[in-house]
């Protein structure tokens, strides 16, 4: 039972000792419903996935792709929203795709510009460039070499590339410009190739012959983004250690370089048979780092040096503005509550500046983003807390209050 359940907000006590504690850490979204988008276009062939995630974003995946209806509302699941565009832009069904106010204000044009060019018959409900969408069904391929931004969303990209094999004439992707979020993209093809698919990328092209996918057995590994709250909660109690359950080495996330930021902020990681070991190191503090391959995890680490007392500059936060909220001026507007300032010092920089001297009590507001309440969550180890809208964290992370409890927190 979620401790949380209905609660406008949650208020947590402090708990600066959080002991030596395991967390169940369930399964990366990001690779469920990749898995998911592979399954169904593998059509006969038999692909066995486990230990899905738990999450709201891929529960909707697996609940649209198994409804034969022609309305499909991803709610505010981009991933579910990019993904689907592309399966149904190629199916031999009409669909409309459509979610949230704010899902429908999230830019989806890059990626139908290019299903269109490939020959998908797609028009806009409403506003140019945006959701919903009617998609009517595919009837032939037009060309099979395409050109599309690489600094934009990962997500595109991959939703074109899932899709590639199961195109007559295969798909050659040329990526322009900065190559964003490439770990994303990297683990798409990993999944692919996981299931019998082959590929070439040289230089900035991304090459993938008309092909089936084959049938195979696939464990959905943890979640690294989620996992990043947990560093965070670690470094900034004053005492324990968690043992997270679930990851591994040689990771296809790109939150995996939680790992090495953390090095920095005093956590130490050792990997273990099914999971890893955190334990407090002394800080040695970070000057900068570039997230552009690992944007989701942004959020936690400002939150984390605000709370040290940590200066830190940010760059690669482009893809920031459009996620759930914008997360660079919902950063702005929490991380002054604790007195600290996120300000653009260059095009493209940002400097976190933390404040001298923490607060006893504050209250964060959420603006419909999981990320945001999961990552000033950890602050519960040195003030009072009170977070807006906890059932947010249901997107990607349902048992995260339950989580949390297991280190000692009320919540109220």
């Amino acid at each position: 039972m979620n401790p949380v359940k209905e609660h406008k907000s949650v208020t947590l006590k402090p708990v600066q000792d959080i002991g030596d504690q395991i967390i169940p850490l369930p399964a990366s979204k990001s690779e469920s419903n990749r898995a998911l988008i592979i399954q169904a276009l593998a059509n006969g062939n038999s692909i066995e996935l486990s230990n899905l995630a738990e999450a709201r974003d891929t529960q909707t995946m697996i609940r649209l792709l198994a409804d034969r209806s022609d309305l499909k509302d991803v709610l505010d699941a981009g991933t579910t929203m990019r993904f689907l565009t592309a399966y149904y832009a190629i199916s031999d069904q009409e669909v409309t795709m459509t979610g949230t106010p704010r899902m429908c204000q999230r830019p989806i044009g890059i990626l139908v510009d290019a299903l269109r060019e490939i020959g998908a018959d797609i028009n806009y409900l409403d506003q140019e460039g945006y959701p919903p969408l009617l998609i009517k069904p595919f009837t032939a391929q037009q060309v099979d070499k395409i050109s599309i931004r690489g600094d934009v969303s990962s997500q595109y990209i991959s939703a074109l590339l899932m899709i590639a094999p199961k195109l007559s004439k295969g798909l050659s992707i040329e990526l322009t410009g900065t190559i964003g979020s490439r770990p994303y993209i990297e683990m798409t093809l990993a999944l692919m190739s996981q299931f019998g698919v082959k590929h070439t990328w040289e230089k900035n092209t991304i090459y993938i012959p008309a092909q089936s996918y084959q049938a195979q057995s696939y464990a959905i590994e943890g979640d690294w983004s989620g996992a990043s709250y947990w560093f965070s909660l670690l470094a900034l109690a004053k005492s324990g250690s968690l043992f997270i359950q679930g990851l591994k080495e040689k990771s296809l996330q790109g939150d995996a370089s939680i790992v090495d930021i953390m090095s920095y902020l005093g956590i130490k990681t050792a990997f273990k048979e099914d999971g890893i070991l955190l334990e407090k190191i002394p800080v040695k503090g970070i000057k900068q780092y570039d997230f552009l391959h690992c944007p989701d995890i942004a959020q936690t680490v400002a939150v984390t040096c605000a709370g040290l007392g940590l200066s830190m500059t940010f760059s690669g936060l482009e893809s920031l503005r459009i996620k759930e909220t914008d997360r660079i001026a919902a950063l702005q507007a929490e991380l002054s509550k604790v007195g600290a300032k996120f300000e653009e010092i260059e095009t493209g920089f940002w400097q976190l500046t933390p404040s001298n001297k923490l607060p006893e009590i504050a209250s964060f507001e959420t603006y419909d983003d999981h990320r945001m309440a999961m990552a000033f969550a950890p602050l519960g180890t040195l003030m009072q807390l009170d977070i807006a809208d906890p059932e947010v964290v249901n997107k990607s992370y349902p048992s995260f209050w339950q989580h949390l409890a297991i280190c000692g927190f009320e919540m109220t």
